[in-house]
């Protein structure tokens, strides 16, 4: 990249630590360990720009923090992810889309599926094994959604910019 690309932010839900390692701990056990450079995340956004802007727009949000629910799980392919279903989440998700509207790439203008991602890159036979895994014993849950995350992307690897907490 050139001093004059502009430096693109990610931007994630944060959760409460009990869910994350849980999310976490499935991740190490199934995603490709030469792949996984990452915690697993809830992503909103995949391609923000990072321009005082988007610090602003994020850091004057008043969102209380919120539960989501886990719902189940679903193939990617290639890979397993946990479906996050909440009504808080999709109302933050269309509000910051309305702000960041003229600079959402193609992805992000997409509709919105929240997921946590535990496994991915892989062959996809192993992902319907551990679908199926997974599935069998999967009983719906709650995590808590505690406030926001920006993120460079470096090309796999992520560098943490900043935490915006919900109220």
């Amino acid at each position: 990249m050139n001093e004059k690309e502009e430096r693109v932010l990610i931007l994630t839900v944060r959760l409460d630590s009990i869910s994350q390692g849980y999310f976490d701990s499935l991740r190490l056990q199934h995603f490709p360990p030469e792949r996984n450079f990452l915690k697993a995340h809830l992503t909103l956004f995949h391609k923000l720009p990072d321009t005082p802007e988007t610090v602003q727009i994020i850091s004057q949000l008043s969102v209380s923090s919120f539960v989501m629910q886990v719902t189940g799980l679903f193939n990617l392919g290639a890979g397993v992810a946990f479906r996050v279903e909440s009504q808080s989440l999709n109302l933050l998700r269309s509000e910051l889309s309305q702000k960041f509207n003229a600079r959402l790439s193609a992805q992000d203008k997409q509709g919105f599926r929240g997921h946590i991602t535990v496994q991915n890159k892989t062959s996809p036979e192993i992902a319907k094994t551990l679908l199926a895994e997974l599935s069998q014993k999967f009983i719906a849950f709650d995590i808590q959604a505690l406030g926001l995350d920006l993120w460079y992307y470096l090309g796999g690897p992520w560098e943490h910019k900043q935490f915006q907490p919900f109220d």
